[in-house]
């Protein structure tokens, strides 16, 4: 069974190798380790980013906090800017700090459109790029 979701890591993949970044998926994220581990790792020997993915066909996702725990504290110690990359259907990447996530009374994070179109980085931004990034 494919994890959902790793059709569009795989696509963040190809766009940061494109775009001078070397990225690869974790093999453990999701739970095959008790170790925090991203979903992507990415840098180019001056910027090393660890993104955690995420994917909806709705207009609002919630993430456990563990996983936003885990990101930050794996960044923290790889030396890598953590963040949360989601993908709204017919929606461009966003990119958020953990920071900019909507905590939830339980602890956990709201994610939804508006915030990340609000508070989210596109990709070009992301990578410190002055040009748009090609899909």
């Amino acid at each position: 069974m494919v994890k959902k979701g790793s059709k569009e890591e795989r696509d963040l993949v190809r766009i940061l190798w494109d775009e001078k970044f070397a990225a690869m998926r974790a093999p453990a994220s999701g739970g095959a380790t008790k170790k925090p581990l991203p979903d992507v790792l990415a840098g180019n020997g001056e910027k090393y980013l660890a993104i955690e993915v995420k994917t909806t066909t709705k207009d609002r996702i919630y993430i456990d906090s563990p996983k936003i725990e885990g990101l930050c504290e794996f960044s923290s110690i790889f030396g890598a800017i953590p963040y949360v990359g989601i993908k709204f259907k017919y929606k461009k990447w966003r990119f958020l700090s953990p920071e900019d996530l909507f905590k939830t009374k339980n602890g956990n994070y709201r994610l939804d459109l508006d915030l990340a179109l609000e508070k989210g980085l596109e990709i070009n931004e992301l990578l410190g790029k002055d040009k748009q990034v090609k899909f």
